[in-house]
């Protein structure tokens, strides 16, 4: 386990599926606005910012980038804020 978990070859693909979730949020959100002729962000948007950060989170974590990691971490806080304020109030 300790050998595939230290892996360049798994990190690097771990950052490049990071980097692929996270650019096509951008595909699917100009292929939505050009649906609904306005700028839409589908909650799709949200989630692959959402699963893409946490890869790329965890791969700066692994380089010990803490600049990198620091910046995803932040992110990562705001595309969980906004799935939930799309979800609406919180029942009481």
């Amino acid at each position: 386990m300790h050998d595939w978990f230290s892996s360049p070859t798994i990190w690097y693909g771990i950052g490049m599926l990071g980097q692929v979730l996270f650019g096509s949020r951008f595909v699917l959100q100009w292929i939505a606005s050009e649906q609904a002729r306005r700028s839409v962000l589908p909650r799709a948007f949200w989630y692959l910012s959402l699963t893409g950060g946490a890869a790329l989170l965890a791969y700066a974590i692994q380089r010990h980038d803490p600049v990198f990691a620091i910046g995803q971490a932040g992110g990562l806080a705001v595309y969980a804020r906004n799935l939930a304020l799309r979800r609406g109030p919180a029942p009481a």
